[in-house]
This record gives structure tokens, sequence and C-alpha cells, in this order.
């Protein structure tokens, strides 16, 4: 399950996406996640797909490995869609069964939240992935430089971003290494409920 985490990884090939300035690279993301959270339709979130499909494509990192960074949120992504399923009301009843009530709206909410929580983690995915943690830190430092007139600690906060960004994969590692560990002693992370592993 560990190796599906991308988020805070690097993808070091060579492309077009990978060679863009990560100042370039940042804006263009928090485009990306304003256009998220504007699309309404499904059309919309086609279209977005087809964007994060070109891009990925375009920085040679195979969108299965996207698609994969997606696996550890799936319980999040199911559980945020039956909750807006379930707890959205609306005028057209789809569905009612004691308790249970399934409207149009509800499902058109669960099913927008849903993407657009999926869409957040492909394009956030897609800049970790192609800018390396040192661009990253330098892009946002050079992007809050106009701030520190009036003494917002720029540099300390790239520092930070970087460093969380950086330990990812190390952090990732040693879990990893002590699942390894506890599994050669004879440990069951495979079988049995939460409670019971």
């Amino acid at each position: 399950m560990l190796k599906n985490i991308t988020m805070g990884q690097y993808y070091p090939v060579d492309s077009v996406i990978h060679r863009l300035d990560p100042r370039i690279k940042l804006i263009l993301t928090i485009v990306f996640i304003v256009v998220v959270f504007l699309a309404k339709t499904f059309v919309g979130y086609a279209l977005i797909l087809l964007f994060v499909f070109l891009v990925s494509r375009l920085a040679n990192v195979p969108f299965r490995m996207l698609l994969r960074g997606l696996k550890p949120l799936r319980l999040i992504i199911i559980l945020t869609f039956l909750l807006n399923l379930f707890f959205t009301s609306g005028e057209t009843t789809w569905v009612e069964f004691w308790v249970i009530r399934i409207t149009k709206e509800g499902f058109l909410q669960a099913a927008f939240y849903s993407l657009r929580l999926v869409f957040l983690v492909l394009g956030t995915s897609l800049l970790t992935l192609t800018t390396s943690p040192v661009a990253l830190s330098d892009g946002i430092e050079l992007l809050l430089t106009p701030l520190k007139k009036i003494h917002f600690p720029a540099h300390e906060l790239a520092m930070m971003m970087t460093i969380a960004l950086r330990f990812i994969p190390t952090l990732l590692e040693e879990t990893d290494n002590i699942m390894k560990a506890q599994m050669a002693r004879g440990a069951d992370f495979e079988s049995g409920n939460l409670i019971s592993r």
C-alpha cells in the first residue's frame, strides 16, 4: 500500500513539463484547483480529466502512476460520495426506503465532491512528480518574495514545505522497513479487520 502514495515523490525524467519554471507550475496548479472548484457539470469534469491526461503525457509520467496515487484515498472518496448521497436533500427523489432517501441533487453533489477530491489529488501529484523538492522550494520562495516587505517569512515557509515534502518518501520507506521487519517476525498485516490487525 505504501508504494501507491505518489504525493511528494519526484519522477525524474526529461520532459517539457519537468523543464518548466517551478513558479509557472505552482501558478498553473493554483489555477487548476480554482477551475476544479468552478466546474459544475460532467462535461467540465471530462475536460479536466482530458487536461490531466494530456499533461501527464507531456510530462512522461505514466497515467497509471497518477491513478495509483488515488488507491490510499479510496475510503475517503467513497465516504465522501456516500455521505453526500444520503444526507443531501433535494427536490427530485430517485429512491426512498425507510429513512434512506436518494435524490438527484444528492447524487450530483456526491459525484461532484468526489470528482473534485480526485482531481485535486491528481493535480497536486502532477506538481510534485514533475518538480524536485529543491526547485519547488525555490519557486515558493520566489513567489512569496514580494511579501517580505511586510516581514512575511517567505524563506522559512518555503523551507518548511520543502522539508515536509522531502521527508514523505523517507517516512514511507521507514514505515515499509518496519512493516517488513514485523512480517519477518510473524506479524500479519493482510488478514482481519483494522482492530484485529
